[in-house]
């Protein structure tokens, strides 16, 4: 059977966006290849016509997931009104993002899990935590001055992901809303006192 032009490469891309967000929703080891393959449509002898192994497609899947995480909060960022850090805060430690790990960071959902995976799908990650980084440095203050720009865009970062994290391992909905709160709360005190 032939297919159109650009077929392959609809179906791969297709592959990596399903598995970018089981992924985050259930975890690395938790999709299997033959799931993942049914849940597109297509058998698991077809994975490997794209992949080389699952590690390949994880590092794709992180790649992809991290690319959508900064365009996303950019735009939010882009169209805020006043200090930009505080509606990327507020749209990083919401509600919906706490709900929609599938479609939300993937540092907050799969960092305990990527200090496991190999250098090369680190290195992927590591891109996508760098851009993040990037993004955050982009809405501070300009009072705010050459390296500590970074440095403290590496710690909001990190308060971001720990308290989003957290929001999300808790049973108690009143204290994963009180983790968020006290999360928003931090992390705009951080960039507060500069």
């Amino acid at each position: 059977m032939r297919y159109e032009k650009g077929h392959k490469e609809q179906t791969r891309q297709k592959i990596v966006e399903a598995a970018s967000q089981r992924f985050r929703a259930d975890g690395i080891d938790a999709v299997g290849v033959v799931s993942l393959m049914g849940e597109v449509g297509l058998t698991q002898g077809g994975f490997y016509n794209h992949f080389g192994s699952k590690e390949d497609l994880v590092r794709e899947s992180v790649a992809m997931a991290a690319a959508s995480a900064v365009e996303r909060l950019g735009a939010r960022v882009a169209a805020s009104r006043g200090e930009s850090y505080r509606a990327l805060v507020n749209s990083y430690l919401s509600t919906e993002h706490r709900d929609a790990p599938e479609a939300g960071c993937v540092a907050a959902a799969l960092s305990a899990e990527m200090a496991r995976r190999p250098v090369e799908t680190r290195a992927a990650f590591t891109d996508g935590y760098t851009d993040m980084v990037e993004l955050i440095v982009s809405t501070l203050p300009d009072s705010i001055r050459g390296k500590r720009r970074r440095t403290l865009a590496m710690a909001v970062f990190a308060s971001l992901v720990g308290s989003l994290s957290l929001s999300r391992a808790v049973a108690d909905p009143a204290l994963s809303d009180e983790i968020l709160s006290l999360g928003r709360q931090s992390a705009l005190a951080l960039v507060d006192a500069g």
